[in-house]
C-alpha cells in the first residue's frame, strides 16, 4: 500500500477545522507542527516530520520557530515541495532559498481584499476627517476645540500604488464618496481597471497629483523604503499617507520629518517596521491615527484566508497547479 503524501500544519488554524480534514484527510496525512523552539524543530525534522511533502504556514508559528529564511528552509525535508502561506504577503519567506531547494510557494490573495480594504478606507476617512483627534478631544471632554474644518473626500484625489486586489477593492469603495479622482500606478496598466480609475504612467506623477496616497505593494527587495524623503517632497504640501502594506515599504524616519514639516498633513497606518513595537514618536502625533496591523482581523477574512491557503495545497496534492502560486515562480 502506497503511504499517503505527509503535510505538515505549521501555524494555527482557527476557524477552518473541519476543512482542514474534508480537505487535506482523504489525501494526506496530516501532522501538526508543535515544536516550541527552532531547535526542537530542528530535531523533529528527522522524526514525525519525515517524510513532509507540503507545508501550510501560518506566521504564528513565528513566534516558536521564527521566520522561514535561508537557514530553516535548508535543514527542510527534501521531500518538501510546497509551502502555503497563509496571508497575502509573504516577506516571512525566504522565496530565493526556496528557489534553490525546488520548494514552490503560494499565497493568499483576494481573501484579504475586504478586510484590508476597509482598514484602509477606515484610516482614509478618520486621516480626512480629523476624526481620530475628534475622538480622543470627546474622550477629553474637549469638544471640538482647536479643531479646524477638515476635507470632504469628494474635493480630493486618492491615488492608489498598487492595483491589486486589495487596491482595486479600496478604489471600489472610495468610487461611492465618489472621491474627485482615483488614480494609480502599477509596473503595468490593469487591463480589468474600472474606466472611472487613471491610470498614471510614472509613479512620480502619481505622487504630485494624489492628496491621498494609499500604498497597497508588497514587501520585498525593491520595494523596501521606496517612499522616503524624495518621494515625500514629491507629494502635494499638506497630502495624506496611508499604509496597509508593510511598515518597510516606508522609510519611517523621513515619514516623521514629513509629518514634522506638514508636508504631510495627516497619516493612517496599520504596519510597522518592527511590528509589535510602535515608534514612540508617531504617538506624539495627534493627526496620524494608528492601528495595531487590525487589516485581516476579520472572522470572515481569517477563515476566507485559511481555507484558500488549504485549497492550494489540495490542488498540489491532486496534481494540479495552485492558482496563487507567488509571482517569483512564474
Amino acid at each position: 500500500m502506497i503511504a499517503k503524501p505527509k503535510v505538515m500544519i505549521c501555524g494555527d488554524i482557527v476557524w477552518a477545522h473541519e476543512e482542514v480534514q474534508s480537505m487535506l484527510g482523504p489525501l494526506a496525512e496530516i501532522v501538526r507542527m508543535d515544536s516550541q523552539s527552532r531547535d526542537e524543530f530542528y530535531k523533529e525534522l528527522s522524526g514525525k516530520y519525515t517524510g513532509t511533502t507540503v507545508i501550510y504556514r501560518h506566521n504564528t508559528s513565528t513566534d516558536r520557530i521564527g521566520i522561514f529564511d535561508a537557514e530553516l528552509i535548508s535543514k527542510v525535508p527534501q521531500s518538501v515541495k510546497w509551502i502555503g502561506h497563509n496571508g497575502a504577503g509573504y516577506d516571512q519567506i525566504d522565496v530565493e532559498a526556496c528557489k534553490k531547494r525546488g520548494i514552490k510557494v503560494s499565497n493568499t490573495p483576494g481573501a484579504v481584499d475586504d478586510g484590508t480594504a476597509t482598514t484602509a478606507l477606515y484610516l482614509l476617512v478618520s486621516a480626512v476627517r480629523q476624526y481620530s483627534i475628534a475622538e480622543r478631544q470627546a474622550r477629553s471632554g474637549l469638544w471640538k476645540n482647536g479643531l479646524k474644518p477638515a476635507h470632504d473626500p469628494s474635493a480630493l484625489t486618492l491615488g492608489i500604488l498598487g492595483l491589486g486586489g486589495i487596491g482595486l477593492t479600496l478604489a471600489r469603495f472610495c468610487h461611492a464618496f465618489p472621491m474627485k479622482q482615483i488614480s494609480y500606478y502599477s509596473r503595468s496598466p490593469r487591463k480589468d481597471a474600472p474606466e472611472w480609475i487613471t491610470y498614471c504612467n510614472t509613479m512620480e506623477e502619481l505622487l504630485a497629483k494624489s492628496d491621498v496616497l494609499s500604498l497597497h505593494v508588497p514587501l520585498k527587495p525593491d520595494t523596501e523604503g521606496m517612499i522616503g524623503e524624495r518621494e515625500f517632497g514629491l507629494m502635494k504640501k499638506g497630502a495624506i499617507l496611508i499604509n496597509t502594506a508593510r511598515g518597510k515599504v516606508v522609510d519611517e524616519a523621513a515619514m516623521v520629518r514629513a509629518l514634522k514639516s506638514g508636508q504631510l498633513s495627516a497619516a493612517g497606518i496599520d504596519v510597522y517596521p518592527d511590528e509589535p513595537n510602535i515608534n514612540p514618536e508617531l504617538l506624539e502625533f495627534r493627526n496620524v491615527t494608528l492601528l495595531p496591523h487590525m487589516g485581516t482581523e476579520t472572522q470572515e477574512s481569517q477563515k476566507s484566508m485559511e481555507i484558500r491557503a488549504l485549497e492550494n495545497l489540495r490542488t498540489y496534492l491532486t496534481g494540479g497547479e495552485p492558482r496563487d502560486l507567488i509571482p517569483e515562480f512564474k
